[in-house]
């Protein structure tokens, strides 16, 4: 396991994992999959145990960073789950109002891997938000495989609710200037992507593989779009031909990467599907992409 690469491990496995973290495989059916390509030495467990989020050692800003103001708060979800947890993080040294950025998690609530990101967000030159859309059923429950499970219990236009009430939080706290973005990832692309449609106000959205709305729901969208894909994840890509076309049709003002040879979560530091080029040339393109249209 010491030495066990991502370049050692078949394509076919990093799909299973696909399948296995998007619930159209359950971990039983995962397993038995996985047993074929235990060989040459690889057992399931080690091949198991490399595919698991390792939370321990991918972290990239500390909990404790001391340029950082970061803490967790409540804030109010009418239209949807009630009170919502989130983690709120700013630059510790602040000469005036910032942009805001919504920062939305995958299908597993608010884990380490988005407080992380909510926190680099910050380190970046804004005031981030990063909802815990799992607060309605006691938050995120410190591991993602008990997280998707939880969260298959939510409807997801529901949890949508809970990420426009943070545009609302947001736009109304006192160290906001009022330009507000959101950017999320899987799950979280989505929910990007729908809040484009549905929030008029919003001035920026950037979906990290995320599933397209529909073309009446595009001909909605006011805010610009800078959308990242991943050319392995052909799940999620078989949706662009039609999205593009709609965003066309609309004038929709957008701009799309795909990024070679990575796999559906390459921007998530936690996994072997992780890939570090292909992850900061994508957040450089986001932090300009929220400079320009955020100021």
């Amino acid at each position: 396991m010491k030495n066990l690469k991502k370049e050692d491990i078949s394509q076919e496995v990093f799909d299973l994992y696909d399948d296995y973290a998007h619930n159209i495989l359950n971990r039983r059916q995962f397993v038995e999959k996985l047993s074929l390509y235990a060989v040459g030495g690889l057992t399931v467990g080690s091949l198991l145990s490399f595919m698991s989020p390792d939370y321990l050692s991918t972290m990239l800003v500390s909990k404790d960073d001391p340029r950082l103001d970061s803490e967790y708060i409540q804030y109010d979800s009418l239209k949807g789950g009630g009170s919502i947890k989130a983690l709120l993080s700013s630059p510790k040294e602040k000469s005036a109002k910032l942009p805001g950025v919504i920062v939305v998690h995958e299908n597993r609530g608010l884990n380490p891997y988005i407080e992380d990101v909510g926190r680099q967000t910050a380190l970046d030159g804004f005031i981030s938000i990063a909802p815990d859309a799992l607060s309605p059923l006691g938050g995120y429950p410190g591991n993602d495989d008990a997280g998707r499970e939880l969260q298959k219990q939510r409807d997801r236009n529901d949890m949508l609710e809970d990420f426009i009430a943070a545009f609302d939080y947001l736009k109304n706290h006192k160290d906001c200037n009022g330009n507000i973005g959101v950017v999320g990832f899987c799950f979280g692309g989505w929910i990007s992507n729908m809040m484009a449609v549905r929030v008029s106000e919003l001035k920026a959205a950037v979906p990290f593989y995320g599933g397209q709305p529909t073309s009446e729901e595009t001909a909605q969208i006011k805010a610009p779009l800078l959308i990242h894909y991943a050319e392995l994840d052909t799940r999620v890509n078989e949706g662009w031909p039609d999205y593009e076309k709609a965003l066309k049709a609309n004038n929709v003002d957008y701009t799309v990467h795909f990024y070679e040879g990575v796999n559906h979560g390459f921007h998530n530091t936690t996994t072997p599907r992780y890939d570090k080029a292909a992850a900061e040339l994508a957040w450089q393109r986001t932090v300009a992409f929220f400079k320009e249209r955020l100021g």
